[in-house]
Order: C-alpha cells, then structure tokens, then sequence
C-alpha cells in the first residue's frame, strides 16, 4: 500500500466517515504522501512518516515514554483486533522478524542509554533496564504478540525521532544511519495499514482529532 492506492480507497468510502476521522485519514495520507516524496532523504522521510503516525493517531505521543500507557496499548490492540487480513501479523512476522530483532539489541534507539550519558542513570541501571526490556520483547516475540511488539518497536522509533526532532543528530549523519534505515523500512509499511484499518472501520469510535479545523 502506498499514498495513491489509499487516496484512491479513501476517495471511494469517505462518505461513510465520521468528521473526527476523516481529517485524521486526510491528514495522515498528507504526510505520507510528502514522506513518499523523500526517496533520498531517509531523516526527512521519518520525521514526516511520524507526524503522518501522529495524524492518525491524533493523541499525545508522549505517552510512547511509559510502556504502561493505557490509551496507547488500546490503540494498538484494537487496531490488530480490527485487523481482519492480518495485515499487521505479517509486517511483523513475516517481512520484519529479523530487522525488529536488530532494532530491539540497539542500544541507540533505547532512551536509558541516553539518560546514562547524559548522567540521569548510572551505567548499571540502564543495562539492567535493557536486559528487562529485551525480555520483554523476546516475551512477546515468543508468544506472537503483535499488539506488544509494535508498542516496543514504537517506543524504540519515538527515541530516533526525538534525535531527529530536537537537534540530537546530524542530517544524513553516518553514525544513526542503520536506525534510520530501518525506522524508515518500518515506518512506510506501518502508517499505511494504520491508516487502511482505520478506514476500514469507520464504525469505531476512533475519538477527536487533535488541532480540529476551525472555521472563522
């Protein structure tokens, strides 16, 4: 799935959609198609990749901080529960089983390693977090647990995309550049099932969009 099929589908069905989803399908198809614009470019291909996860998803990201966050555990599992072709099932264990298990053992795109250099974490707390988080990936590796492990991989992302976002790194840089590479990867399957799923289910109360359009 790319921008020109989903505009096409969306243009077909979005009769059917309440207003709070349908601006967040066309803004989230927005983004998506500027990120498909940026071949070349991976760091703006990601940055604009995110924002077109954030339209869709249109609630504070900060929560991809805390693994406990309700609302966002909710999105996820009810965006695979809705997922009738089991589209998310085989990004993650048929296309990407491999690169996820690279993203998950680097320690660059795990945010305790950037607290322990910047002196918030001892060296032994941040190890001993990233041994308990790559448990809980291999948890939900081994038990297949989709929902799970997109929130894990997300978690991971949202630490590249604030490298990105507040200055942490160099544009085109060739020290994140296997991250990005594979934040990318990732991120172009991922943002259009989101956003078929969501269109397939114009049923579901998906809640308010963030920023509504105001008519003066």
């Amino acid at each position: 799935m790319d921008f020109k099929s989903l505009k096409s589908k969306q243009r077909e069905i979005r009769n059917k959609f309440s207003d709070n989803l349908g601006l967040r399908v066309h803004r989230a198809l927005s983004w998506l198609e500027k990120s498909e614009q940026c071949n070349d470019d991976q760091d703006s291909q990601l940055i604009f990749l995110w924002i077109a996860f954030n339209a869709a998803y249109a609630q504070d990201t900060e929560v991809l901080r805390h693994t406990e966050s309700e609302a966002f555990s909710l999105f996820i599992a009810k965006l695979v529960e809705l997922d009738e072709s089991n589209k998310l099932y085989n990004l993650i264990w048929a296309e990407f089983s491999s690169s996820v298990r690279v993203l998950l053992d680097n320690q660059y795109v795990y945010q305790p390693f950037w607290d322990y250099q910047n002196g918030k974490l001892t060296e032994q707390e941040w190890k001993e977090r990233f041994a308990k988080a790559k448990v809980a990936a291999n948890n939900a590796l081994s038990s297949k647990r989709t929902d799970l492990l997109v929130a894990i991989i997300l978690q991971r992302l949202y630490t590249l995309r604030n490298q990105l976002i507040h200055g942490g790194a160099t544009w085109q840089s060739s020290a994140n550049r296997s991250q990005i590479r594979d934040g990318v990867a990732f991120l172009s399957k991922l943002v259009p099932i989101i956003v078929d799923i969501m269109m397939d289910n114009p049923q579901v109360l998906w809640g308010s969009a963030n920023y509504p359009v105001v008519k003066e």
